[in-house]
């Protein structure tokens, strides 16, 4: 079997309004074959950027377009394939964009093997864990203490055992944030978990306050207050408060993620498996990361194609507390695949299909379909 053609699938609503919502559009990719079969993958990040890294055409030895580096290659070779990828786009590439290309390429790579194997990505990337994931619901944050609580009360009563607040109102105001926290707390109880996403820019100082008290009412951990290239004040951070500590949306590779637990000294990592290399640079990040006791935590915004790479990838890790499940709805996160992943009373099945499980709703990608 050998790769024929690569297809970017670019996706996008009417209005993408500038709010901390990465499912407004999308790249989407298939691998097609000689033997028929097609594999999906989806790159979260800028869609324009991604296909011209894609579709571009070589401008010399290690500055070539990817889709001419996988056409003719055995799709089964996938840590090859990524190798040759990752090093002839050096020059441009290493991190970033051309690793977000990577991985939606990667992800469809092994959605290919799974449908060749007849077995799901989760049964092919090791050890299959769990079948079954508790989520959290991740949604963005209102202003206002009385809002935060009605929104943490609202996923407590559709069963989910834990949410996660994040950028929206959060990160303004400590003395606001932290009242927003106790609120919260006073409404659900000690027994849902509280995460708290900052979403980028605090200064170290602020950030120490902020998670001091969230310690203090019992939050489960807080993620990326400061700038994701900030790994001294990440390790100040960590040292100053007992609260564990999470980062890692924005970063790509195990050379990334490696700076990030060493140099960093986070608690908790957030690789996304359509930005930081796909599922074959991930299993690398998660192995690097559990040798050193550090929780990996996948970060999962986007469509349905995604949540499904992302339950196969938690499915295959030995220990990971939650799937991160996004509860804003959007035409795209849960309908760009026919059958929408849900959660029920808070827990979200691993798809048992063949590779990953889910197909295209054609409907959807023709009416959102960007030209």
């Amino acid at each position: 079997m050998r790769v024929t053609d690569v297809e970017c699938i670019m996706v996008r609503l009417p209005e993408v309004k500038l709010i901390g919502d990465g499912a407004q559009d999308t790249l989407l990719v298939r691998v097609h074959t000689d033997a028929g079969l097609v594999g999906i993958g989806e790159g979260h990040t800028s869609p324009w950027v991604i296909k011209a890294i894609i579709e571009a055409p070589p401008s010399h030895i290690y500055g070539q377009g990817l889709r001419d580096l996988v056409i003719g290659e055995d799709p089964l070779e996938r840590e090859r394939i990524w190798d040759k990828l990752y090093r002839h786009s050096a020059v441009y590439g290493r991190r970033g964009a051309a690793i977000h290309a990577i991985s939606a390429l990667d992800m469809a790579l092994w959605d290919l093997a799974g449908k060749t194997a007849d077995k799901p990505v989760s049964a092919l990337l090791g050890t299959q864990y769990r079948t079954e994931i508790p989520a959290y619901a991740s949604a963005l944050m209102p202003a206002g203490a009385e809002a935060a609580a009605r929104e943490a009360v609202r996923w407590r009563d559709q069963g989910f055992g834990a949410i996660k607040l994040g950028w929206g109102a959060l990160g303004q105001d400590v003395v606001a944030d932290l009242r927003a926290a106790e609120s919260i707390r006073k409404r659900v109880g000690r027994e849902m978990d509280l995460l708290w996403d900052v979403g980028y820019g605090m200064d170290v100082d602020t950030a120490i306050t902020l998670a001091q008290g969230l310690q203090a009412v019992g939050a489960f951990l807080l993620e990326e207050p400061l700038s994701p290239d900030d790994l001294d004040g990440f390790a100040r951070l960590a040292d100053a408060v007992d609260l564990p500590i999470a980062t890692g949306e924005k970063e790509t590779t195990r050379f990334g993620f490696r700076d990030l637990i060493e140099r960093g000294r986070v608690d908790v990592i957030q690789p996304d498996v359509a930005r930081a290399g796909g599922f074959t640079e991930c299993r690398r990040i998660a192995e690097h990361a559990l040798t050193r006791g550090v929780t990996v935590l996948p970060h999962c915004w986007s469509t349905d194609v995604l949540v499904a790479g992302t339950l196969h990838f938690i499915a295959s890790l030995p220990e990971c507390p939650y799937l991160e499940y996004c509860v804003l709805e959007t035409p795209l996160r849960r309908q760009v695949c026919r059958n929408p992943i849900r959660a029920t009373d808070g827990i979200v099945r691993v798809p048992d299909g063949p590779g990953l499980g889910v197909e295209l709703n054609e409907e959807t990608l023709a009416r959102y379909r960007y030209a």
